[in-house]
């Protein structure tokens, strides 16, 4: 039997192709010019490269010559054939991420770097809150209507469960100023973020809930200009294909002197535990 899904894949492909025409890509940009700058700290030539995107239009400048690759089940990339891959704000919908970290780490060759960037930890923390209080209040009832977000300690996991070594996790937290809740939920529209979870509700909402939850994120989250404020939280997560030419951690039991030695004590001198 089959775990079930938290995403459904056909709900995330309509959300996406209806942001294609019109998309809100300021998040994307700002992740590319993120990961420009990690890639400019580290004194290497790529020269084969591979981006998993929906969006494209964000990475064709930018990393002249990469192979864009859509979101999918199954990626688009063979085995040891990238000196980079970048998986660009599309594993948080995943159903799989370890999997999808997985084939990207095949798609490389060794000593070939891996880069993720996704939503994570208090993203739209805000509007999970006023959307919840807002149904709760109006129809006495609860659905799910915005992704449950990871934190960056189970993300940093993922990297070594699927083979990759000196891995790194940290991330960027952007706050963003919106008119208000409404106007959030448009631009979320228009990033192919809307509702893709498998458990959401199946019927028209009607537009009391939103209303009721705009009402609250204004009076809960207000900016300094009287607009209000939406968190998004980017957690990167860093790998490289292992090679022997790697730093390593050393072996337990394997330093060339006791702890109590290289700081000059006695064994008396450490303090005890009580």
């Amino acid at each position: 039997m089959s775990a079930p899904q938290l995403t459904d894949p056909d709900a995330l492909m309509r959300n996406r192709a209806r942001a294609a025409p019109a998309p809100e890509l300021f998040l994307h940009h700002l992740v590319a010019d993120e990961v420009q700058d990690r890639l400019s700290e580290v004194n290497r030539a790529f020269m084969d490269k591979a981006v998993v995107t929906a969006f494209p239009q964000v990475w064709q400048s930018r990393l002249d010559g990469a192979q864009m690759v859509a979101e999918a089940d199954v990626l688009d990339l063979a085995p040891a054939s990238q000196d980079l891959v970048v998986h660009a704000l599309a594993l948080h919908w995943s159903n799989d991420p370890v999997g999808q970290i997985i084939q990207c780490a095949r798609a490389l060759r060794p000593d070939g770097l891996f880069i993720a960037a996704l939503f994570a930890g208090q993203t739209l923390a805000e509007l999970r809150t006023v959307l919840a209080e807002a149904e709760a209040a109006v129809t006495g009832g609860l659905s799910p209507r915005v992704l449950p977000m990871a934190e960056i300690r189970e993300l940093g996991g993922l990297l070594q469960r699927a083979g990759l070594a000196l891995p790194v996790a940290d991330s960027l937290t952007q706050t963003v100023s919106y008119r208000d809740a409404l106007h959030l939920m448009q631009d979320l529209r228009a990033m192919g973020e809307g509702n893709a979870l498998s458990g959401r509700l199946r019927r028209f909402t009607g537009r009391k809930v939103f209303l009721q939850a705009a009402a609250l994120y204004g009076d809960h989250y207000p900016d300094a200009e009287s607009r209000v404020r939406a968190t998004f939280e980017i957690v990167f997560l860093t790998g490289w294909k292992p090679h022997d030419s790697q730093q390593k951690p050393l072996r337990p039991g394997s330093a060339a002197q006791r702890l109590a030695d290289a700081l000059n004590a006695e064994d008396g001198d450490w303090p005890q535990g009580g």
